[in-house]
């Protein structure tokens, strides 16, 4: 775990709202978003990508991702278009593809987000991505009936009070828009609230929103980017993530 030198003003275990990203953060579910890739860019007969290059375009949302894997740059005519097209046909084909083995949370995720649900009744946790709305709410029903002892989780993914993703928010991440709609659904001023996630564009929305920053290094990401990016603390696994955030100081 990683403190930057400055005078924070909120330990993580002190915040009041607690806002995941899914994809790397709460959900190993690479594999399925490259994977769909794949597909998406063979049916439209465009060379298919490396894993390197699908990791390191996760930190767009989805149609900005796939205009860039077929080729295209912002300033090209057809990017927005085209970007569109294909992230209609993906989000098609990826959600409808979420299972607990295809888009599983990684251990230990399943007993935080139940101990951060335990912590107070006040405590509240959203979800932002930048993938699909529906995506997210099918990763996170999947996941969440029950608690991998077997126990039932008393009702997850109902504590989960705002969830967005790249097309429910007016500008996906790196903009701030999507942190400043959760928060305002779950009526907390973004300085009481921390974002957790697993690529440099969470830091950065994070920081512009004026939430604490959480990066964790077992994502897409590397080490060094997240390092270079404005995150507050690093955490390299889930127990640390856990440990981090509930902690009572």
């Amino acid at each position: 775990m990683t403190r930057k030198e400055m005078n924070l003003k909120m330990h993580p275990s002190e915040a009041r709202g607690f806002i995941f990203d899914i994809d790397g953060t709460i959900a190993d579910s690479w594999k399925l978003g490259f994977d769909a890739t794949q597909v998406v860019l063979e049916n439209n007969n465009i060379p298919v990508i490396t894993e390197e290059l699908y990791h390191e375009c996760t930190k767009y949302s989805t149609p900005i991702r796939l205009a860039y894997h077929a080729g295209l740059e912002p300033s090209d005519e057809q990017f927005s278009i085209v970007g569109e097209k294909l992230a209609k046909e993906f989000d098609d084909l990826y959600v409808g593809l979420v299972t607990t083995e295809s888009a599983g949370f990684y251990k230990g995720i399943d007993e935080l987000l139940y101990d951060i649900a335990k912590i107070d009744t006040d405590v509240r946790i959203a979800a932002l991505t930048n993938a699909c709305v529906a995506y997210a709410h099918a990763v996170l029903k999947v996941n969440c009936p029950k608690l991998s002892n077997g126990s039932q989780n008393d009702g997850i993914y109902e504590k989960f009070r705002s969830i967005h993703g790249a097309d429910t928010v007016p500008q996906p991440k790196p903009k701030p828009d999507g942190l400043y709609k959760c928060c305002e659904e779950i009526g907390l001023e973004p300085h009481q609230c921390v974002y957790i996630g697993d690529s440099p564009s969470d830091g950065v929305a994070a920081k512009a929103a004026g939430c604490l920053a959480i990066g964790v290094l077992y994502g897409s990401h590397s080490m060094e980017s997240l390092k270079n990016a404005p995150f507050d603390y690093l955490c390299a696994d889930v127990d640390e993530l856990k440990r981090l955030l509930i902690a009572r100081q």
